[in-house]
């Protein structure tokens, strides 16, 4: 693939500010490399990718715990989750500008959204809540109180498809910071690509989505570890 790319821009008449060569995305790597850039942006990058992944986790977890336990509950606020769930975070651009003006806090909510209804949806209806109410028969017997019920059977039993589902959100969160960065941030991989086009920089903005992707590979790569560290994947109900 290296070889048709160089070959394509050497011989197919296209400008270089048009369709670089891959010699130069790496010339111009290194450029970026030696004068701080690339890091400073690929650590903006991952800084609001993390809160927003992090938010996400920290409500969407306890909320469909909470939904798997109350079903009255679930049949209120599942048909909302539903309907916000489909709805692509990029559609809230004009809200979280207007809402949260510029800078990190627009972008960390799109990433918080994204991340949010997966992680909230992604346990709830693949059949682990009826897997909690078989098991909760257990607690009833051992007379588990409320705390000892979520930490010995609750959590053992949707760990495996929530952390499942963390992989995927944490996918879709890295996906979704390279459009959140490219409204009134001036950091940011997706920055680096939007202010590379505009100076007609087409290496550098080839150096951004190479980040990207080799960024993805390493956070999918450390998400699927963590998936098979976890016990309960090891052995079946």
């Amino acid at each position: 693939m290296l070889l048709i790319w160089e070959l394509t821009a050497r011989y197919s008449g296209w400008s270089p500010h048009v369709f670089p060569s891959p010699s130069k995305v790496v010339y111009s790597m290194g450029e970026l490399i030696a004068n701080g850039a690339l890091l400073r942006h690929s650590i903006a990058s991952l800084f609001r990718v993390t809160v927003g992944f992090y938010l996400a986790v920290i409500f969407a977890i306890p909320l469909g715990i909470f939904l798997g336990r109350m079903e009255i509950f679930n049949l209120m606020l599942n048909p909302l989750i539903q309907f916000l769930r489909p709805i692509s975070p990029l559609a809230w651009i004009p809200l979280a500008v207007l809402w949260f003006g510029i800078g990190d806090k627009p972008a960390v909510f799109l990433i918080f959204l994204s991340c949010f209804f997966p992680s909230c949806g992604g346990h709830g209806d693949s059949g682990s809540c009826h897997l909690i109410r078989f098991f909760f028969q257990v607690a009833a017997n051992f007379k588990f109180n409320h705390w000892e019920t979520i930490t010995k059977i609750i959590l053992p039993a949707i760990m495996p498809n929530v952390l499942t589902a963390l992989r995927l959100t944490m996918g879709i969160g890295w996906l979704v910071v390279v459009a959140a960065e490219m409204l009134a941030v001036r950091s940011g991989l997706g920055y680096l690509i939007l202010d590379s086009r505009n100076a007609l920089r087409m290496d550098y903005v080839m150096v951004g989505m190479m980040m990207i992707g080799l960024l993805g590979i390493v956070l999918d790569e450390l998400m699927r570890r963590l998936v098979h560290l976890h016990p309960s994947l090891q052995r079946p109900y």
